[in-house]
């Protein structure tokens, strides 16, 4: 009897920690999917479709925009792209570690690259947490090295 009951909870666990691996890893699978299609078209300069991505207006933290949260609306959104595309017209970022949290959090190292009109070149290594909730990004807190040297 003993033996049957230690059976049971075994197949239990595993049967339990299968369908929660699975769940989870459909959702990971989604959500890495959605982050790659993102940067797809940020490299394509692709703003309008871009912002389509983001809730109308999400919550932004990013050093160019100072310090704490920002709304931005898909329009904001699409206008600080366009100009920062104005400035640098081969801006590019290459993915270079995904990391899915959890069933709504994304975590992307990324290095950004482009040229001025000055041919000056810069490469930035950045890293953006996304929360993506019904398939739409509603919070971009984005981290890199906002030091200006000129200072």
């Amino acid at each position: 009897m003993k033996i049957i009951q230690i059976l049971i909870t075994a197949v239990f666990i595993s049967v339990m920690t299968i369908a929660c691996n699975n769940f989870d890893s459909k959702d990971n699978s989604t959500n890495e999917q959605f982050v790659k299609k993102y940067f797809q078209l940020f490299n394509q300069h692709q703003w309008k479709a871009l912002s389509e991505l983001y809730v109308e207006n999400a919550e932004f933290k990013d050093p160019s925009f100072g310090k704490g949260i920002v709304k931005q609306s898909r329009q904001e959104f699409v206008k600080k792209y366009s100009e920062l595309n104005q400035m640098f017209p081969d801006l590019k970022d290459e993915i270079k570690t995904i990391y899915v949290s959890g069933n709504n959090n994304v975590i992307v190292e990324f290095v950004s690259t482009g040229t001025a009109p000055d041919n000056s070149k810069f490469e930035l290594p950045i890293c953006t947490i996304f929360t993506i909730e019904n398939g739409k990004i509603t919070k971009d807190f984005t981290y890199y090295d906002n030091f200006d040297e000129t200072k």
